[in-house]
């Protein structure tokens, strides 16, 4: 039986989530910016950066790493095991976090210096350093929820933790101003802390004693399978800022700007899809990560699922890209329109190579994932300086799609040689039916950038957004009108 509706199904909740998230965030950031103004604001992304990056390292890779261990003991219906998986999770969870706390502690006034050029915010740093002990525990808490697939105990923690931190967030500056930005932040991590606290203590774990020797033994797989979530992040971070320093040189700062914003833009919607379908398809994925014909299957209907929801999105965007850049930044940004079009074809591409890629996660093939992670920044870089020199500007775009299209083909070579993985005749439908309608979409909009080009890409968005409506109709077995008709209490009669 095919899990369409299980995707679905966490998806919508997740991504609904995510997007009362977002708008907290926005809400929050829009009172703090009017209370803080730009340098208060700066001071807090400071602060954030530094506390980000340390615990992005002592973190060591934990929440990722406790979810498929979690969902590994869960798939087998191992009670015993499950419990020692928690616990030594919240030990690990609670040693890293001491351990990131200490550092920051310890470096805060060489931290303020290299960061600020003086010792004035080391006071605020070293305050910050509880953020990392309080990040730590709650990282295990809600890797707990995540990998027993306790979804809506994990978006209520999420929302609840946004919601009141963003009302502590503004109330804290309303009354001290900058002196209470790191009061904030603390603030808000320790909210975290007692709402995913508050979802985990339901989940009913069996008791059970490990002592030193049995919590490093069942410690070794998390830390072994995290180090590669760390190194992903470092190498995240470090392709980030060579792309910057490239593009700086070639171009000049204001490209940089544009590219940041047409970057935002291309993936934001998709990237929530992706978020939200990965918050359960891990766990699920894991534990099917010994039945290769499950976990080709799994993978197939992502994919598919991940299209449909996402092709509508990329259409729109890019039929409306120079309105949307004017909207959400300046005029100065419309020539950024040259190179989204090519991002949201590398966009796509992540939609289908992205379930591809938790073949070697489900696995715990955490070398390969390394070498994988390299080989995606190396691609990215590599397309980059080729296409600044062949096309300059709208070459930011090409070697992201060029880069994607690469990373795809390689991550469907690995998942073939983990799983032998193969796609299904309905995926296959749907991969070309989304890249036809796409590059489409991307011609007429590329080479007609007239009123009609747009109103032509539009129109491609909204069919495709009724062919998505129906297919998804027909893989969840439900009539959409008949629901709603029902629901309203229509087409029904007693005798």
């Amino acid at each position: 039986m095919s899990s369409y509706r299980q995707i679905f199904k966490s998806t919508a909740l997740i991504g609904a989530t995510q997007a009362a998230n977002i708008i907290i965030g926005i809400l929050r950031t829009k009172a703090l910016a009017v209370l803080l103004g730009p340098a208060g604001m700066g001071l807090a992304g400071a602060y954030l950066t530094v506390a980000g990056f340390v615990g992005g390292v002592t973190g060591l890779g934990l929440g990722n790493s406790g979810v498929r261990q979690i969902a590994e003991a869960a798939g087998m219906d191992d009670q015993a095991k499950i419990a020692k998986t928690i616990l030594t999770l919240r030990r690990t969870s609670m040693l890293s976090g001491t351990l990131g706390m200490i550092i920051v502690l310890a470096l805060s006034v060489p931290l303020s210096r290299v960061t600020f050029g003086n010792d004035t915010h080391a006071g605020a740093l070293a305050l910050m350093s509880i953020t990392l002990l309080f990040g730590g525990i709650s990282a295990g808490q809600l890797a707990m929820l995540q990998g027993l697939r306790r979804l809506r105990d994990l978006a209520k923690s999420q929302v609840a933790g946004a919601f009141f931190g963003a009302i502590g967030s503004v109330v804290l500056v309303y009354f001290l101003r900058e002196k209470g930005i790191a009061l904030f932040l603390v603030a808000n991590a320790a909210l975290v802390i007692v709402f995913s606290y508050w979802y985990a203590r339901k989940v009913n774990v069996i008791k059970v004693r490990l002592n030193l020797g049995e919590t490093l033994s069942e410690a070794k797989g998390l830390l072994s399978f995290g180090v590669a979530f760390v190194l992903q992040n470092l190498l995240l971070g470090l392709g980030a800022y060579l792309s910057r320093v490239l593009i700086i040189s070639g171009l000049g700062i204001e490209a940089v700007g544009v590219y940041t914003a047409t970057w935002t833009l291309s993936s934001y919607y998709v990237n929530i899809v992706l978020k939200a379908m990965g918050t359960d398809f891990y766990p699920r994925l894991t534990v099917a990560a010994n039945d290769h014909e499950m976990m080709n299957r799994l993978v197939n209907e992502q994919i598919e699922m991940g299209l449909l929801l996402a092709v509508p999105g990329v259409l729109g965007v890019m039929a409306l890209s120079p309105l949307v850049l004017q909207l959400f930044y300046s005029g100065a940004f419309v020539g950024g329109a040259e190179i989204i079009r090519w991002q949201l074809i590398g966009v796509v591409l992540q939609v289908l190579s992205w379930p591809l890629g938790y073949i070697q996660l489900a696995k715990a093939k955490g070398k390969l994932f390394v070498i994988s992670e390299i080989t995606s920044a190396s691609l990215g870089l590599g397309y980059l300086v080729l296409a600044l020199h062949l096309w300059h500007f709208e070459g930011i775009g090409i070697a992201a799609a060029g880069a994607s299209l690469s990373y795809t083909f390689y991550l469907w070579y690995v998942g073939r040689q983990l799983s032998g993985f193969r796609f299904s005749r309905r995926c296959c439908k749907a991969v070309v039916f989304s890249f036809v309608t796409v590059g489409f979409a991307f011609v007429v909009t590329r080479f007609d950038q007239t009123g009609l080009g747009m109103l032509f890409g539009l129109t491609l968005a909204v069919s495709s957004s009724v062919v998505s409506f129906r297919a998804l109709q027909k893989l969840l077995g439900i009539d959409a009108w008949t629901l709603v008709r029902s629901k309203l209490g229509y087409g029904y009669c007693s005798s």
